[in-house]
């Protein structure tokens, strides 16, 4: 989804159109969501970026999209570039028995 949601339009509220861009950009992450996972894929990851325009728009965490928004609807611009583009995403495992050997020699009580 690339898309430019103006902020201010004559004869409606901003919250209200403010409350309309969030609700369009969830409804978008839940879709994607929705759509089912091919086999060697562990979960839907998404690749973000709001700004005033497409030339502007900064890389954001798929968490920070709304809350990055808000701030830009505070510094009163007219309109705001958003997005939301879907990938595949792997789980990286981290090996867990160094990690558990390193914790037990900490565990272990000193012997006078």
């Amino acid at each position: 989804m690339k898309k430019t949601y103006p902020l201010i339009v004559e004869g409606k509220n901003a919250d209200r159109l403010l409350d309309a861009l969030k609700h369009d950009i969830r409804k978008y992450f839940k879709r994607c969501r929705a759509i089912e996972l091919p086999p060697e894929v562990d979960y839907w990851d998404f690749d973000c970026a709001v700004g005033a325009d497409a030339a502007s728009a900064a890389a954001v965490h798929p968490s920070n999209v709304l809350t990055q928004v808000d701030v830009l609807a505070k510094e009163g611009l007219a309109s705001v570039y958003v997005m939301v583009e879907a990938k595949h995403g792997v789980r990286s495992f981290v090996q867990r028995e160094q990690q558990a050997e390193d914790q037990s020699n900490h565990d272990e009580p000193k012997q006078s």
